[in-house]
């Protein structure tokens, strides 16, 4: 394959030229923390698996330079934090520089078009700098990987070794087997073997971090992929994520982010729906942390117990992101959802009476298969009345091996696009009167670091997921610290971003 082209067999869907961009979730240096295991505050044998030594696991002969580049969600995030525990453990070092390394690690995402394109480019651009260094290896892991398995060693030869997401865990003898001779590897394994926990460092901040609680799904969406890739829901022990919470809470993370395909189906597999209810009662009694943010709460699984779960536990953050994806009943019902228009109403008006100031964020898909005109309006009038304090709206994406990709009724590109791009305009609309609305109040924020260029501190509010959301930019002639709490008035606004200085 000559390198710069995409495969049309291998992402026959994947053409878009946009992409992120690499930024916060593209090449980053993972180095270790000091402590890199930090003490915890009980003995229980699930929390030992945070403890000791870095060198405890078998150390390979061979110690390189490894360059990782993180695509996709927070849920990808986590099973890179625990590869390069994996490699730090063997003797391997990070580096930022690509043309540094000796290995190029790329973490993909691959569960739509504009994802798998981007992890198709950076692949590329990995195996780009074999170019100045023939000796370099180039490793894909994540759901691309797991995806289209040995498509991307056919079709990318450049590609050294092609690692599902079950053999995460052996990512150091991969390496090493790698620098021994071998070539062309691919690993994989059981769905069901797919890792829930295990030791990791913290890529994200020092100050919030990602608490994995489940993988897979069993909602079976029709547009979705995800079941495919990742396999049905497999719930993590609850006496593991505790621990490693605590762990977290030690290396003095503040805020920690509940993450699943759906964290409101913890537990499910088991036979005890409801079980984040009981989780989260547990997390909210750990030393240290200050924020717990449920991200992803799907509407028919959010009861009274799990509103009176959030309410009762002072740390849990007011906010919550509902993927609906549309409000239409025909269309609900063709995605294989579980909620009617009614439903979605009644449990967003309980949420705001219940929880007053609330952040309510939700996902949309405009063009799904056989959406009309009339139906599109009813979601355009459903985005009005609701009034979401965040939105996101995505043009279909037809994903192969998916129930929907398979209907009749597929609807164009340019009427997909251009109903994506009217749902986000009456958004923008909505989204800035919301914001104005803040102007004047004092809000408690917590320092994520300065922007350099600006000289602003970017903060966030309890209703500003990291990464996902905006910032309050606080102007300030004392230094502000990341990871500390701070009131700030707010005296200006945009679309996106608050702006103030500290309340005196």
């Amino acid at each position: 394959m000559i390198l710069g082209t995409t495969s049309p067999s291998l992402l026959r869907n994947a053409t878009s030229p946009s992409r992120r961009g690499l930024g916060s979730q593209g090449k980053f240096p993972i180095l270790p923390r000091a402590p890199l295991l930090g003490e915890l505050s009980s003995e229980c044998e699930t929390e030992r698996l945070y403890r000791g030594e870095v060198n405890q696991r078998k150390r390979v002969s061979l110690f390189m330079k490894i360059a990782c580049i993180s695509l996709g969600c927070p849920k990808n995030q986590v099973d890179l934090d625990v590869m390069v525990h994996i490699l730090l453990s063997a003797g391997h070092e990070t580096v930022a520089d690509l043309g540094e390394a000796d290995v190029i690690l790329v973490n993909t995402c691959g569960f739509i078009e504009s994802a798998k394109t981007e992890a198709i480019e950076n692949i590329l651009e990995a195996c780009a700098y074999k170019q100045q260094n023939p000796e370099l290896k180039v490793i894909v892991t994540g759901c691309l990987a797991e995806r289209y398995r040995s498509q991307i060693e056919e079709e990318i030869p450049e590609v050294d070794a092609v690692v599902g997401c079950a053999s995460n865990k052996a990512i150091d003898t991969i390496v090493e087997r790698l620098f021994h001779g071998e070539d062309h590897l691919e690993s994989y394994g059981a769905k069901k073997d797919f890792p829930l926990g295990g030791k990791r460092v913290i890529g994200t901040p020092a100050h919030y971090a990602y608490l994995k609680i489940a993988e897979g799904c069993n909602n079976r969406c029709h547009y979705c992929a995800i079941p495919g890739i990742r396999g049905p829901l497999h719930s993590r022990d609850m006496a593991d994520c505790v621990a490693e919470a605590r762990w977290l809470a030690g290396e003095g993370v503040k805020e920690l982010i509940v993450v699943a395909q759906d964290p409101t189906a913890y537990g499910e597999d088991w036979g005890k729906p409801g079980s984040i209810c009981e989780l989260l009662d547990k997390l909210n009694k750990v030393p240290g942390l200050e924020w717990i943010r449920i991200m992803y709460a799907y509407p028919e699984r959010i009861t009274d117990e799990f509103i009176a779960a959030m309410k009762r536990n002072e740390k849990v953050v007011p906010y919550l992101d509902l993927p609906i994806q549309h409000c239409n009943d025909t269309i609900l019902k063709n995605m294989n959802r579980r909620s009617t228009r009614a439903e979605l109403l009644e449990v967003i008006g309980k949420l705001r009476r219940e929880i007053p100031g609330i952040t309510l964020r939700t996902t949309l898909i405009a063009g799904f298969p056989g959406e009309t005109e009339e139906q599109f309006e009813d979601l355009c009038n459903f985005v009005k009345e609701v009034r979401f304090d965040r939105l996101g709206c995505f043009a279909y994406s037809a994903e192969e091996n998916t129930v929907a990709a398979k209907m009749d009724g597929q609807i164009d590109q340019e009427t997909k696009d251009r109903r994506a791009e009217l749902v986000m305009q009456i958004q923008t609309g909505i989204m800035a009167q919301k914001q104005a609305e803040k102007v004047g109040q004092t809000v408690r924020v917590l320092c994520d670091g300065i922007d350099e260029e600006s000289g602003l501190y970017l903060c966030r509010t309890t209703g500003d997921a990291p990464e996902v959301d905006g910032n309050v930019c606080v102007s300030s002639e004392e230094p502000l610290y990341p990871g500390q709490f701070y009131d700030v008035l707010v005296e200006d606004s945009d679309l996106y971003d608050l702006y103030g200085t500290v309340a005196k």
